[in-house]
């Protein structure tokens, strides 16, 4: 690696560039673009990036921004996420709900799983409905 190629890694992990940028700016490898990083004790800057967009929180409404490459946030805090989630079990998309009706006794079942049906015989979840009714 020249000389010119390592201040040109300075300055761009300054500016906040990533290692996969520069590797492909330099035409040379990501790993090493990184391990002089590493050895070095490069660290990116922040980058200074105005907030794209406006939002408010889906559950106590407070103002959020978002930023720029990063995923739009729905809630202001792991708090108000529980507690939107909670208030709202029909928004949860259930990959696979099972409707049974005991043999026995007549009660109906329902099991939500997140599994695949062929992957449980019949006879399995009639073994099952029994084992519950009982």
């Amino acid at each position: 690696m020249t000389t010119a190629q390592k201040e040109r890694i300075e300055y761009l992990r300054g500016k906040g560039d990533s290692y996969a940028a520069i590797a492909t700016d330099l035409g040379i490898s990501e790993n090493t673009v990184k391990s002089y990083c590493r050895r070095n004790n490069i660290g990116v800057a922040i980058k200074q990036e105005l907030p794209v967009d406006t939002d408010a929180c889906a559950n106590c409404g407070i103002p959020l921004q978002h930023m720029r490459g990063s995923k739009q946030k729905r809630f202001c805090s792991d708090k108000c996420r529980m507690a939107w989630w909670k208030a709202h079990p029909e928004a949860v998309n259930r990959r696979a709900v099972y409707h049974f009706v005991c043999p026995i006794c007549g009660t109906e079942f329902e099991k939500r799983a997140q599994i695949n049906a062929a992957d449980f015989s019949a006879a399995a979840k009639s073994f099952t409905i029994l084992l519950i009714c009982f």
